[in-house]
This record gives C-alpha cells, structure tokens and sequence, in this order.
C-alpha cells in the first residue's frame, strides 16, 4: 500500500464504520511503526477489512475515481508515454489519451503532487488522475515486458551469430564480451517479465534447452545452439562469483541482478551432467515482504490452528512438504506474525529470503563453518525465545532443534515429508526417539502449491454426473469416508489477456495440519505404533487432508480440480 492517507484520517474512517475497534487500531499502528510496514495493509492481511472496501473508502477521500487496469487492453504508443523504469519508479502508468490531449495517469498515491507534476512536465501533457491498486499497476508493467517477450527470440538469434566468433577466445574473456553479456540480461530479464520463479538452462546432446517454471509449471522457451552453453554458464559463474575454470563439482552461489525496475536476488546452482554443466537460478525479489496466512491462501479454520499453535512458548511447529512447495514462505509467515518487541527471533537459513526488520538472520555458509548445526548451537548462546531453523536435514541439526524445543525454546522448522503425520517417523528415523518427539512437537503442516485461478476470466461449471463419481471415488480414497460431500460447483479459467491465456494466474497453497494433542502422544509412545494409526487417530480428531483443503478451495473459485488433482498425485 502507498497511499498516503493520513492516520488520523484513516482511524476516523475505520473505528467510524465500526469495522476495527480503537484499541485494535492502535495496536495494528504501533505494530506498522515498529516493523516498518504499511497499517493498512496489517489491517487487510489480519482480516479487519477488504482490499476493496479499503479503496471505496481512498475513493470517498481522495474525490478521485478508481480504476480497473488488469485486462484493459492499452495502446503501445500511449504506454510508452513514460519510460518503464520512470512509471516503475514512480508506481505510476498512463493508459489512456482523450481528443484534447489530456493523458489518464493511474496512481497509487493521488496526493502525491511532486509526481503528478513531473509527469504534466515530462509528457508536456495535462494530466487526469486516477486511482488504482498495486496489482492493477503491475499489471500494466508486465505489458512493458511484452516487448521483451516479443523481441526475445532476435535478440538470443542475435548474441549467438555474435558469440560464434569468440570461439577461440577464453573462459575469462568470454564472460566478459558484450554478446555474452546481451545474451544473458535478456534471459533473465524475460524470466522476470513473465513473473517466473526458476530458470533452468540444460545442456542435452544436441541442444542448448532454456525453461522457466512459471506457477508452479515448468515451460519450455527455447533451444539455442549447443556450442553457446559455455560462454552462458562462464558469464553466470562471473556474476555469482564462482569458479570459472571449474567444471567437475557441483557449485553454489548468489547475485543481486536489476531489471524492468525490479531488485532481483538470484540464487545460483551449477550441477555437472553428462553432456556438461546445468545451470539452475532462483528468482527471488529483494523487496519481497513476508505475506499473511490468508495471502497465501489458509482457510480461517487452518489458521485458526496455527495461530493457537504459536501462542506457546515452547515445543517445536514443522512445516513440511517437497522441494518448491511454499515451506519457507509459509514460515516466514509465521515469523513476521511473532515478531513482538518482548521476544528476540533468531534464525539460521539457506538463503535469506526475506529481510525482517527486528529479527537476527544468519545466512548459512559451509566454507565458513556456519552449517545449520553448527548455526543453532551459536543461536542457544543468543538468548533466543524464537528460534527457525531453515531445514532439519541430518541428525545433528535434528537433535540440537528437538533439545531447544524441549528446553524452553519455540523452534519453527521444516522438514521433507509427503505429509503431515509422516514427520513423526520421519524424526524417529534421524535418533531421535519417540518419548522426545512426542514431548516437544506441537504441530506439523504439510503443504503444496498451486495455480490461483484468473479473477478475470473466471467462469462457473456445473459438476457433471461423470466428474462427481469420479470426484467421489478420489475423497473415498483419500479421505476414507464411505459418503462423501461432493461439490455441486466447481471454476475454471477461460483464458484471456491477464494470464496469458493459461487460466491460472498466481498461486495458493493447500495445507494439512496435524495439530498433535495428548492422544497422540500417547500413541507415539506405544510399542506397537504405525503411521496408519497415527493417521487413524488424526482423521477422528478431524484433520482436513490436502486433497479436502484443496476441494474447498475448488468449490470457492480459487482454483481448479484438474489443478488439485495434479498437484496431489505428483
């Protein structure tokens, strides 16, 4: 949020409409102050208000229309109006041109007169004012980037002809060469434009493969000659400060890279193959903030859980789940929720995702000695009340998390696991035995992620007798029970400009939560326990599957059936 509304203000609106309470509102304000985030948007992410009512209530104010941008079709030259680094840095976008000259601007902040100014003396236009949402605004970034997209197969055409002749020339020099340099900015800058969240650049026998993982979904984008793949990897290992001349061990590094006005931090890992080196990079924004559980998609029942969970002092909150299932995210969540000036918060991470104000981050360096273990056993000297620990992966970082938990200590973590009572065996499996599992674990939540359905072109679809008796045998399989409640309505995407025609746009994630109770304890410590019993016991104390949380974000057009399905069965 970057309207710049003022407090007092915004207090009579809220605690005037009876919406938030004076005392709430005085503590969502103190708590802005403190972590340096927006009141407003603590007041939407906590429940207290809609993003569109918030909006209305700017509209009323400001006495300036609002706005719908996302899927409005605008013209090249209008857009190109102003320069995208300048609407970037501004948060500004004009959209449209009237008979007498006079442009529409979109804000964010209509009171913000400096810039309104710039743009009437940049354009040498008169200017409309309008407002508009950050989503709306990045919207229409995005169709900045659609001259990248456009461009993208001449420009990589181009680098290669050029590179081509720097065959004789060395690894050093190569990275270094204004083709190799062009080849790569376009690469990521296209990666960034169509929001993708990975880069995978595969060396095969005949070719050079470029994918992007976009939502979840990996996508091809397209083959190069094979022979450009070292100048590629030497000028990646220049900007993540890795060995050039090494080419038989795995390696590991990190850049900041800026493009389309955006601070990027990418996360570099280089793995030799057969036919030579892989390149894989993470796409993660510098000025990224930690989201709410209902950002992310947890149902009020969900969250309810995990916020009860949280409420204790010690004991030990899992958060478990593949490789890109949302773990971290989640977990920093649940950190910037605990984030109170009378707790100290240490954590140890690989990497850093997100900076938080107020919280002590480590970064995790091998060749420096600071591995999770060691991290955490330098963090109890720390004086900790909260401790997170990136990922429990061996079992002295097992062992050292379970003691701290046990020891006064609420330590958040997590953990590789299909689901969520599979943890249990999964810390048993590490030594740790099942007498201090079950005295330190307070909950377990497994999750995964998937595509968020378009808002813009959403359409209802009547479950057909075909799809509700295979609907019914899948909850019959996951859920066990013999009758089933079936939706009567179910969402899809048609595809429109928005989501570039795929439906889906954004993603959410489906939970499981074990929330462990004293009968579970109990079963833990039996001889004869199974996983089977524990999840028995679970599902008696009415644990939602992922496969359920999933179906009713299905019937409430968050996303699709096909999308759960998917998901699950991978």
């Amino acid at each position: 949020m970057a309207v710049h509304l003022p407090l007092e203000k915004l207090k009579e609106l809220l605690v005037g409409s009876h919406l938030v309470s004076e005392n709430d509102f005085n503590a969502v304000l103190e708590e802005a102050k403190r972590t340096g985030q927006d009141a407003a948007a603590i007041f939407i992410s906590r429940g207290f208000i809609s993003e569109d009512y918030l909006y209305q209530l700017y509209t009323d104010f400001f006495k300036t229309p609002l706005v719908k941008l996302r899927g409005r079709p605008i013209k090249k030259a209008i857009l190109s109006l102003i320069p995208e680094e300048v609407a970037r840095t501004k948060r500004v976008a004009v959209f449209d041109k009237d008979e007498a000259g006079r442009i529409s601007l979109a804000m964010e902040d209509p009171s913000d007169l400096e810039t309104i100014g710039f743009v009437e003396k940049y354009t040498g236009s008169a200017v409309k004012i309008y407002l508009t949402t950050p989503k709306d605004l990045n919207y229409v970034f995005s169709l900045y980037g659609k001259e990248i997209v456009e461009d993208f197969q001449k420009a990589i055409e181009e680098s290669v002809i050029a590179s081509s002749r720097l065959k004789m020339v060395g690894e050093q020099e190569i990275a270094n060469e204004l083709p190799v340099i062009n080849m790569v900015d376009t690469i990521l800058a296209y990666a960034i434009s169509l929001n993708s969240s990975d880069i995978h650049i595969e060396i095969l026998q005949d070719t050079l493969l470029i994918r992007f993982r976009i939502d979840g979904v990996l996508h091809e984008i397209i083959r190069i000659a094979k022979e450009i793949q070292p100048a590629i990897v030497a000028r990646i290992k220049l900007l993540a400060s890795l060995k050039i001349d090494e080419h038989r061990k795995p390696q590991d590094g990190r850049f900041r890279y800026e493009a389309l006005g955006e601070a990027m931090d990418i996360r570099v890992s280089l793995m030799p193959t057969f036919y030579g080196e892989k390149v894989e990079m993470r796409l993660l924004r510098a000025t990224a903030k930690p989201m709410s559980l209902a950002e992310l998609g947890m149902l009020p029942d969900t969250a309810h859980i995990i916020e009860e969970s949280i409420k204790k002092t010690y004991g030990m909150l899992l958060v478990t789940g593949p490789t890109g299932s949302g773990k971290t995210t989640t977990l920093y969540s649940i950190i910037n929720m605990l984030n109170r000036p009378d707790v100290n918060i240490v954590t140890t991470e690989d990497p850093i995702e997100y900076d938080i104000r107020y919280v002590n981050q480590t970064q995790i360096n091998p060749q420096a000695g600071i591995t999770f273990a060691t991290g955490l056993r330098a963090i109890l000297r720390q004086d900790p009340n909260i401790i997170m620990v990136g990922e429990i992966r061996d079992e002295e970082t097992a062992e050292i998390s379970v003691h701290s938990a046990l020891t006064g200590h609420l330590v958040l973590s997590s953990l590789h696991t299909n689901d969520a009572p599979t943890a249990i065996p999964r810390l048993i499996d590490m030594k740790i035995p099942a007498f201090l599992v079950s005295a330190v674990l307070n909950t377990v939540v497994a999750q995964r992620l998937l595509r968020r359905l378009c808002r813009d072109c959403i359409q209802s679809q009547e479950v057909t007798p075909e799809v509700a008796k295979a609907l019914e045998r899948q909850l019959k399989e996951f859920t066990g029970l013999e009758n089933p409640v079936l939706p009567r309505t179910l969402y899809k995407g048609v595809g429109c400009a928005t989501c570039g025609f795929t439906g889906y746009r954004g993603q959410l994630a489906i939970y499981e939560v074990l929330d462990f109770d004293e009968d579970m304890r109990r079963l833990v410590n039996q001889p004869d326990f199974t996983l089977d019993k524990l999840r028995a016991l679970a599902r008696q104390k009415g644990m939602i599957s992922m496969f359920e949380d999933g179906l009713r974000k299905a019937e409430l057009g968050l996303t699709t059936l096909e999308e759960v399905l998917r998901v699950i069965r991978e």
